[in-house]
């Protein structure tokens, strides 16, 4: 990943932070929150089929995730 996630190592970002989040297909299966992102104030784990259209978005906070490949 690259904006955040996983590999980004990014600090705790909360899903409300940031909009956007690039994941590759070694990230799947797809989770909001990531692992990355703070929970405290965070809502349930949810999953997100992104497979088949490449873009998903969390019915929870409204972040965006985009599949690259």
């Amino acid at each position: 990943m690259t904006t955040s996630g996983k590999a980004s190592g990014n600090g705790g970002v909360s899903p409300a932070e940031q909009r956007r989040h690039y994941i590759s297909r070694q990230d799947l299966p797809l989770h909001c929150p990531l692992p990355s992102m703070s929970l405290w104030d965070s809502h349930p784990r949810v999953y997100l089929p992104i497979e088949t259209t490449g873009q998903a978005q969390c019915p929870y906070c409204g972040a965006e995730y985009v599949l690259k490949d």
